[in-house]
């Protein structure tokens, strides 16, 4: 392994965390003779042209300093290659740091688990999902969750999560369910009205949302969590419970299994890993090991 390690650094993460959190992962990677240089993109498509460089460059490991969608834009440039990705969550969610158990808002330490893995040559393989050639790492969703997003994202004011709290308000307000039609590793069929359908790499979306609270990285497979036709009422009852992953208990909630899923409905967005898909229908495939994470 090459001794010139990749910081790939959202400078803007976590209300300016990134900036700072680059640092102490540095001093780590310095401290063990490691050789770092930083990578900042004047936006996501610049930023991931570096970072694409940088891999097909050889360098030893891409480290990614920000939140969920710093990690995602990094996994466009390691999926698939040698190269093993390190992961410095200091962003609002950090969803997939957490389900990978690595540290989360504690540069410091998450830079220390990196350089001591480096120096060890420790590296763990995870399954990544797959939608035509974009990879996500947590979790695919769409319906209620996906509308909230598609509404947020719609508003100039206020900013900052405060939207999205409000975008769920006014999506609830309009609540309706949606006509699903699942079809599983192309085989099993399933037609549906539900609220929401979540594919989950990963087990959690959201800042430690547990929507699929069962999923393992490493099994080759997805955990589908289908949201059926509740009421608003049901659904204000049992949305908060999606923390502790106690939802999945409730009978209008169904868990699949499958490395394949196809999701077809009208009007819905899918988003992964918080960043918009497109419109269904679209088709997910789990790809065992297709990511090596910098891990104990």
């Amino acid at each position: 392994m090459t001794s010139e390690i990749t910081l790939f650094v959202n400078p803007t993460a976590g209300r300016g965390r990134g900036a700072h959190a680059a640092q102490p992962a540095a001093s780590a990677l310095r401290a063990r003779g490691f050789s770092v240089r930083t990578v900042i993109g004047e936006d996501a498509p610049d930023a991931l042209r570096r970072a694409r460089e940088a891999v097909d460059g050889g360098t030893g490991a891409l480290i990614a300093v920000g939140g969920d969608g710093m990690a995602s834009l990094a996994l466009q440039a390691v999926a698939g290659t040698r190269t093993p990705l390190g992961v410095i969550a200091v962003g609002t969610g950090n969803d997939f740091a957490r389900a990978l158990g690595l540290p989360v808002r504690e540069p410091a330490a998450a830079g220390e688990v990196v350089a001591e893995a480096l120096k060890g040559a420790r590296t763990r393989d995870v399954d990544l999902g797959r939608v035509g050639g974009t990879w996500f790492g947590t979790v695919l969703a769409s319906g209620f969750d996906s509308r909230v997003n598609d509404r947020g994202n719609r508003m100039r004011w206020p900013t900052g999560r405060f939207k999205y709290d409000l975008a769920m308000i006014a999506e609830l307000a309009a609540f309706t369910t949606v006509p699903y039609r699942i079809t599983l590793d192309d085989g099993e069929v399933h037609e549906v009205e539900a609220t929401l359908v979540a594919v989950g790499n990963g087990s959690s979306y959201g800042g430690g949302m547990r929507i699929c609270a069962g999923a393992d990285m490493s099994d080759g497979l997805f955990d589908i969590t289908v949201v059926g036709d509740c009421s608003r009422t049901t659904l204000l009852k049992v949305f908060p419970r999606v923390y502790k992953g106690t939802h999945l208990d409730h009978p209008k909630v169904t868990v699949y299994r499958a490395a394949k899923v196809e999701l077809a409905a009208p009007d819905i967005t899918g988003y992964a890993d918080g960043e918009p898909l497109g419109a269904l229908p679209l088709t997910a495939e789990c790809v065992p090991g297709a990511v090596r994470i910098l891990a104990p």
